[in-house]
């Protein structure tokens, strides 16, 4: 936002503070008992404003939430500490159910995960892309315990506005979107000596978007877990010696349960996506966890002058072709009592028609930030998971053959031919969005998933794998897809987001992307196999490392599917713990997804219990992504280059404090 010159405002001021001067000493003269005298002769002159400053902050600055409270939370947590430490606190806080559980109500988005565009913020109705106000806190810090204040605000309408108060207590009132509000604020002691401040108020309002895949999403996080019951749940299994096995079910199902009783017409089917996990979109599976969401929020916190206007785009399952630049389908079709889109606008498209709709309102409002994580879907990273984990040959042959496993040899060949020439599309179709530069387009990497420390790869085995009897991580395959992620995917990643190496681009410095891959040697020490004493009581008793967590006989898994002695609602998604990547386990207990959108045929299994749906619904919720603590340690990792490009610490209204002179006679 650029100064102005507010010499006539000042002047201006300094009128309306020798009146306001002289009213309050007739009123102290009253009080005090002494003839009423002039304003020169009462007012003495202004004492320096040593120690007195006048600071302000803009209130619930975090547009996408509702409430200040749930903002101010946030700001607590974050009180000297980092995203990551944050999201630790809140955690605990919460007894490991996550903080995100009751603010997921509390947002501008309607029932299937889109943006409002007329938003009800601590009861004012707003426009979301484009607000008129913004809601403000000033006070007065200084030696001020026993002073009253007369506060004059003045945005270069005729009228000023004033406000009496104590000295003590902060001041709160809307100043108009774009406009700078210079504020003069008297303080009056009781011995009759006056301090006088000033400062200038200029909300800068971030528009902030953010794109991309799961990982960008925030997949594996919902914002309500899934509620456990501590019954089994029966699901059919392709071939093998045992036709079912029993695992945890959803609390509340009154379905039926065993796999040899029929199905009602579907009724189960209902009845159990009524009782699913709560995502701040259901058909992107998008998480107020995600690691762009928790960037945009910290910079609100952090940064008390500005407003962070948040565009949460990304989906699971998007890669550029589809997804980004063109339509995708949704990975569910239920959303509480609304049903989901089946399809999904292309993210590109959708951001520019936001920015387009903002500018008609406000030609100067830009896109200030994108952050963007793509790629691993377009090298069906997905595939590679399946081929690590599915053991059992049978299944191994029907995913083989459908095309859900795929091979390092595979992706190789993505890599190498078909996501280039995806990336030069993408960067196409941003530029204009961005002024004809990508820098502010903040491309943060992934984490290698599968190290053990260092760059030596997860042993493999059914520690965290074993929800499912066809799942064994195999070792080998493990090491191979370990190595090709760090050797080859991510070295390349950034080759393309940058323009270097091999993948130079026509106009490489308009066209090279901020790129942030800090976080990855702390994932290589949280990858998936990482364990710890500190874990939670129930991953050290209950997730078995040799992978015997589940009762095997079904006669006593139809009631207690665990091994452990605790039950299955005792685990707690979002309680601290050494992995940073979320098991097949964790997905399953976290969220329990049964996606609609998984086949490209669109045929659907006939019941709940079948054996495809017992396979998806232990990976579809976030097997191989990050927990909530992966995700705050992408956000710490990407919020310098963020502050850096914002120029945040440049930038930010500092607080003045500055003595006026005292007002004239005829003033």
């Amino acid at each position: 936002m650029k100064r102005t010159d507010h010499t006539p405002l000042r002047r201006a001021y300094r009128r309306a503070l020798a009146i306001a001067a002289t009213s309050m000493v007739l009123i102290c003269a009253g009080a005090a008992g002494v003839g009423a005298q002039t304003a020169t002769d009462a007012a003495p002159g202004p004492a320096p404003a040593e120690n007195l400053q006048i600071v302000w902050e803009v209130a619930s600055r975090f547009r996408l939430f509702r409430d200040e409270k749930d903002f101010q939370r946030h700001v607590a947590a974050m009180r000297g500490s980092t995203v990551l430490g944050a999201e630790q606190a809140l955690a605990l806080a919460s007894d490991g159910r996550g903080w995100a559980r009751d603010i997921v109500t509390r947002l501008c988005v309607d029932a299937g995960g889109r943006l409002q565009e007329q938003c009800l913020r601590d009861g004012v109705q707003e426009n979301y892309l484009n607000p008129t106000e913004h809601r403000i806190a000033v006070r007065l810090i200084g030696r001020v315990a026993d002073a009253a204040c007369m506060w004059i605000f003045d945005d270069g309408d005729e009228k000023s506005r004033s406000i009496r108060a104590p000295c003590t207590e902060s001041v709160n009132l809307s100043v108009r979107h774009g406009r700078t509000t210079v504020v003069l604020v008297e303080a009056s002691n009781a011995d009759g000596t006056t301090r006088r401040a000033t400062t200038d108020i200029a909300v800068r309002d971030l528009l902030i978007a953010g794109l991309g895949d799961s990982v960008a999403a925030g997949e594996g996080n919902p914002d309500r877990p899934v509620s456990l019951s501590d019954e089994g749940f029966c699901f059919r299994q392709i071939g093998g010696f045992r036709s079912e096995y029993y695992r945890p079910g959803r609390v509340g199902f009154s379905g039926n349960k065993a796999c040899e009783v029929a199905p009602a017409a579907n009724e189960d089917g209902v009845l159990w996506e009524k009782l699913s996990a709560r995502w701040m979109s259901a058909a992107c599976h998008r998480s107020l966890y995600g690691y762009q969401l928790r960037a945009a929020l910290a910079l609100a916190v952090r940064s008390p002058h500005v407003a962070v206007t948040f565009l949460p785009l990304a989906c699971t399952g998007a890669t550029i072709g589809a997804g980004m630049l063109a339509s995708q389908t949704a990975r569910e079709y239920f959303c509480g009592d609304d049903n989901c889109p089946s399809s999904l606008p292309a993210q590109v498209g959708e951001l520019r028609a936001m920015v387009e709709r903002a500018r008609r309102r406000d030609a100067t409002r830009a896109l200030d930030l994108v952050l963007v994580t793509i790629g691993a879907n377009d090298i069906d990273f997905s595939g590679l998971v399946a081929d690590v984990i599915i053991e059992a040959r049978t299944e191994r042959l029907l995913f083989s053959r459908t095309g859900v496993i795929s091979s390092v040899e595979a992706a190789q060949r993505t890599l190498d031919r078909q996501l280039p020439r995806d990336f030069a599309r993408l960067r196409s179709a941003l530029t204009p969005l961005l002024g004809g530069t990508l820098e502010r387009v903040v491309f943060v990497s992934y984490g290698n998933p599968a190290l053990a420390g260092g760059a030596r790869a997860c042993p493999g085995g059914r520690d965290g794998f074993d929800v499912h009897p066809a799942f064994a991580a195999d070792g080998e395959r493990m090491r191979r897809v370990a190595s090709f992620v760090q050797d080859r995917f991510l070295p390349r990643l950034k080759a393309l987001a940058t323009c270097t190496g091999e993948a130079k681009c026509a106009g490489a410095q308009a066209e090279a992307m901020t790129f942030v891959d800090t976080h990855q040697a702390a994932f290589a020490e949280h990858g998936v196999c990482a364990r710890a004493e500190s874990d939670p009581p129930f991953d050290r008793e209950c997730f078995s490392a040799s992978g015997e967590s589940f009762e095997t006989s079904a006669a006593e898994a139809a009631s207690a599917p665990l091994r452990c002695s605790q039950p299955a609602s005792a685990f707690r998604a979002y309680a601290p713990r050494a992995r940073w990547i979320r098991t097949a386990n964790d997905s399953y207990f976290t969220a329990m997804t049964f996606p609609k959108g998984w086949s490209p045929s669109g045929q659907l299994p006939s019941d709940i219990h079948d054996a495809t749906w017992g396979i998806l619904s232990a990976v579809y919720g976030g097997a191989i992504h990050p927990t909530a603590e992966g995700h705050a340690a992408m956000a710490d990792a990407a919020i310098p280059d963020m502050r850096r490009l914002l120029g945040l610490a440049q930038t930010e209204m500092p607080v003045v404090a500055e003595p006026l002179p005292a007002p004239s006679a005829g003033q």
